[in-house]
């Protein structure tokens, strides 16, 4: 204990800084330090790397101060029918764009600020939707189809900042042909961030398009561009500005990553909370793991990329040697987009999250840049929140068996380093 005691004093300042800078009636505040400090005592055997223990301590401060407000929120009582048109305000750019969403949410019916609410920030799916409504599901279908219509209608900042560089990307995904190589495989520098496609150093630009599968149609496009350098907690990274074609209600704006010899990885990010605040995630933050976290120990996905035998496959089978979170090389292939034929070997990465597993393919050139870029859910993937399986809803899409588990194709990216 006599670790733990020096840990402690050296890191108390902080804790107590950020305790206090998060709750601001000072008697709660110095409970939740207490309360904190006494759990770390508990849990400090857990702790493998006492390096990181100032990160791991603010971490446990910071769930802390979550269920503080978590219980202050049981005696609140809003009501749906009031909802403040500020809970759904959306301050991704700052105070400018804050303002304009605030006004175009205003024009919009109580009935469509209600459904956007549910929908994206309470994450109910339609289903739930309608039955807290109790309304047919049909009329929560239509109702949302409106609402988000009606938001795009009137909002005035439709001429965003690389909007010229993003009009490239197509609006029906171009047919593509994949077809397995017999050459070796190659090693491959893969310096993107993963599934932003953007490289995190000063400078360095990428746009790409979404597109639903079966029917190829894009559901978004966006344009990325590292526009300085940060610092985030002693870390050195970079700052990457996110935007839109089709401003999403529910997406960070900034995103904070980093590039080292051996990994690239995210750092943070921000967007806007319930209230329409702006919000930063970091490393030190528990719910950064959910949204940003790769890698154990968050450490990103290793940029030197070779063959190293962790998947196998066999036609549309995959085989893993784990069923945690893994990526790999897995073959060479050659993909032909636009009567175009590039060189590619196939990465894939497999993850287990707290929906399901999923599956992303990645079919990278010898520049280690995104080819092509595509997204496997498996058969109960987020089964509470949409009711039923993947191939029930895309019964034509293309399927992979992962371990004897079946995984259906979702929807596809290309960049513009392709046009």
């Amino acid at each position: 204990m006599i670790e733990f005691e020096k840990l402690l004093q050296e890191n108390y300042l902080p804790l107590e800084r950020y305790v206090k800078f998060k709750i601001s009636n000072k008697h709660d505040a110095e409970d939740l330090i207490q309360e904190t400090c006494l759990a770390a005592t508990e849990k400090f055997s857990s702790l493998q790397n006492p390096a990181a223990f100032k990160g791991w301590l603010i971490g446990i401060a910071s769930h802390k101060c979550n269920d503080y407000y978590r219980k202050k929120a049981k005696d609140m009582n809003i009501s749906l029918d009031t909802l403040s048109e500020s809970a759904l305000t959306m301050g991704r750019q700052g105070i400018t764009v804050q303002t304009t969403v605030r006004e175009t949410l205003e024009s919009l019916g109580d009935k469509e600020k209600q459904i956007l609410y549910l929908y994206f920030f309470k994450n109910l799916s339609q289903e739930e939707i309608a039955k807290k409504l109790s309304v047919p599901i049909g009329t929560v279908k239509s109702r949302l189809h409106y609402a988000k219509e009606k938001f795009k209608q009137h909002y005035p900042c439709k001429s965003q900042k690389g909007e010229t560089n993003m009009k490239k990307l197509p609006m029906i995904l171009p047919a593509y042909k994949i077809e397995r190589s017999e050459l070796v495989p190659f090693a491959v520098l893969h310096e993107e961030l993963p599934g932003m496609f953007v490289i995190p150093k000063k400078g360095e630009t990428v746009s790409f398009g979404m597109y639903d599968m079966p029917e190829r149609k894009q559901n978004g496009a966006y344009r990325l561009c590292v526009n300085g350098t940060i610092e985030l907690h002693g870390i050195q990274g970079v700052s990457i500005q996110k935007e839109y074609n089709e401003r999403s209600l529910k997406e960070e704006t900034i995103v904070f990553a980093q590039l080292t010899d051996t990994h690239c990885k995210y750092l943070g990010g921000v967007y806007a909370d319930e209230n329409g605040n702006q919000k930063i995630i970091t490393f030190l933050d528990p719910e950064f793991a959910r949204d940003y976290g790769i890698g154990e120990d968050n450490c990103g996905f290793p940029t030197h990329r070779v063959p190293e035998g962790k998947i196998t496959e066999t036609g549309n089978q995959l085989t893993m040697l784990t069923d945690n979170d893994v990526s790999d090389i897995v073959g060479r292939y050659t993909v032909t987009i636009r009567e175009i034929s590039y060189d590619t070997v196939r990465l894939i990465d497999f993850q287990e999250g707290a929906q399901g597993g999923m599956l992303c393919e990645h079919y990278l050139d010898q520049n280690g840049r995104t080819i092509l870029w595509r997204r496997f859910n498996r058969n109960d993937w987020a089964y509470n929140r949409y009711g039923k399986l993947w191939t029930e809803m895309f019964p034509e899409n293309e399927t992979l068996t992962v371990n004897g588990e079946t995984y259906v194709h979702w929807y596809d990216c290309i960049t513009d380093y392709i046009l």
